[in-house]
């Protein structure tokens, strides 16, 4: 399950399959320094996004593993 609480870096190891959901939520630095010390939670507030709506994106795609 992805929280908020999670770094970018770990839900990209945890869902392999995620790097669409963050594009489409505008978020396209996955691979940079940052996505590996930032939450899920600071990086929806820094881009603008719902995070109950990135979480559940994220979630469905985590369910179907």
């Amino acid at each position: 399950m992805v929280t908020k609480d999670m770094t970018i870096a770990q839900v990209m190891e945890e869902v392999p399959d995620c790097a669409p959901v963050f594009m489409e939520y505008g978020m396209h630095c996955l691979g940079c320094a940052i996505a590996h010390g930032e939450t899920v939670e600071q990086a929806a507030e820094v881009h603008g996004i719902d995070l109950a709506a990135l979480l559940d994106a994220l979630n469905a795609l985590s369910d179907k593993a």
